[in-house]
């Protein structure tokens, strides 16, 4: 099997957010905006009047009447480090998804971390995950020392096809880790099923899915441990920090002495006076950043509730445009929430015109709108895993035959949803109004109507 060729310039864009944070910070300026003419039934592209000139929603919010007092006292108190506020913060933030214990630690990412080494997942062990999700969830595995193994998407729902997982499942198979990706909650009771009977570990990687739920049951509180990003671009944003939860008090215990450099804690002791008790590291989350996620706390809920009602109304705006596929909900869910509007675009009902074409029309309309992932099973920071020298210890030559993993972690349905299908919209437009919605829609249709007009210039 040919592999790709990634230039560092290419492989850095592909696995940023920088696009997403350029349309969080107030939107993408359409490009032909100046000298338009007012023919509205022209595309913008093609000079004519955009849909929309007016801006999107900024994020994040933030209210300096209301939030910033908290922040304030915590600056002047010069008590910075992990301390009372930062207790508070998790103490709220279970009660929040429903789970009897949180630990707030520097980002995501390490939240990941962190519950795969508590939980006993290190060298020599397979980790099922997705391919439709930010190149953090792979490289927590990496980190751990285990192998990420691929299972492709369901394109409907854009998550992990819970049909397919079983058919990964090898002697070395540990854990599965479900990403409930664009806020859209994977289907837990399938993938619990599935883990129960082979006895494996279930970590969610709930870092895009803040108070989603099935069956009025939140993710991250299904499986052994649930994780969370506050990064800026989320829909909790701190700038960043991250979050575990779960109700084992005794996993719990060993995280915070994990996050602490492995100082006792709760069950985690040692002979007295016997220091540091595990192998550790530091991940403490400051007050300050806890002093944020307070007053971001307070309006996640109704946020979340704005979102869902327009995504609701923008789906049955978009759905009978043809071409345009949007999301679909796994049967029980009672909340999505949306980091991000995904539909999939159907090339060949736009006259042929490609993705690009039709994403950069859509922008010129005064509709942000990004392609969303790059394929990640197939990117050259597996094959530099491979070839470091711990894993050159820990696995036997042929799992780590570069050419070998790729032909084994094919993705099919995930390389259409990458490479021609996806679209996303962000989640601070849908923070806007209903007339905001009916611009997606008109914008949508109004590019349906004249794309054989794009393709030729294109």
């Amino acid at each position: 099997m040919s592999r790709k060729k990634y230039s560092r310039r290419k492989f850095i864009k592909q696995n940023t957010l920088t696009g997403i944070g350029a349309v969080l910070a107030g939107g993408i300026t359409p490009t032909l905006l100046a000298n338009c003419s007012s023919d509205t039934g022209t595309l913008a592209i093609l000079g004519g009047q955009p849909v929309r000139s007016e801006v999107w929603p900024r994020w994040p919010m933030w209210d300096p009447a209301t939030d910033e007092k908290r922040v304030i006292e915590v600056l002047r108190s010069g008590i910075w480090s992990r301390a009372s506020v930062v207790t508070e913060f998790e103490q709220k933030w279970a009660e929040t998804v429903g789970a009897k214990r949180s630990l707030a630690v520097v980002n995501g990412t390490n939240a990941i971390i962190a519950s795969l080494v508590q939980l006993g997942i290190g060298g020599g062990d397979e980790v099922i995950i997705p391919p439709y999700t930010f190149i953090a969830t792979a490289v927590a595995v990496l980190a751990t020392g285990a192998m990420p193994v691929f299972v492709d998407v369901d394109p409907a729902t854009f998550q992990i096809d819970p049909d397919k997982i079983e058919e990964k499942v090898t002697p070395r198979t540990r854990a599965i880790m479900p990403v409930h990706i664009l806020g859209l909650p994977a289907d837990m009771p399938r993938i619990m099923q599935i883990a129960n009977k082979h006895n494996l570990i279930v970590v969610e990687d709930a870092c895009q899915a803040w108070l989603a739920e099935i069956d009025h049951k939140q993710m991250g509180t299904f499986g052994h441990a649930g994780c969370f990003s506050f990064q800026n671009s989320k829909n909790m944003p701190i700038g960043e920090g991250g979050a575990i939860v779960s109700d084992d008090d005794e996993f719990m215990d060993r995280c915070y002495s994990y996050h602490n450099f492995g100082n006792p804690f709760g069950a985690v002791v040692g002979e007295v006076g016997a220091g540091t008790v595990i192998a550790g590291t530091k991940l403490r989350m400051t007050e300050y950043q806890a002093a944020i996620g307070l007053a971001q706390l307070k309006r996640l809920d109704g946020q979340t509730t704005t979102r869902s009602e327009n995504a609701e109304y923008l789906k049955s705006l978009i759905k009978d445009i043809p071409g345009i596929v949007p999301y679909e909900l796994y049967p029980g869910v009672t909340r999505a929430i949306f980091h991000l509007f995904p539909f999939r675009y159907k090339k060949e009902e736009f006259q042929g015109l490609p993705r690009e074409g039709f994403l950069k029309a859509l922008n010129a309309e005064g509709i942000p709108c990004l392609k969303g992932y790059a394929t990640l099973n197939n990117m050259p920071y597996l094959n530099h895993a491979f070839q470091s020298k711990n894993f050159q210890k820990m696995y036997p030559s042929e799992m780590l035959d570069f050419d070998r993993y790729l032909e084994q972690n094919q993705c099919p349905e995930n390389d259409r949803l990458c490479n021609e299908e996806a679209v996303w919209l962000t989640h601070n437009m849908l923070l806007g109004t209903k007339s905001d919605m009916k611009d997606i829609f008109m914008a949508i249709e109004k590019i349906s109507k004249n794309a054989g007009k794009i393709r030729e210039i294109s």
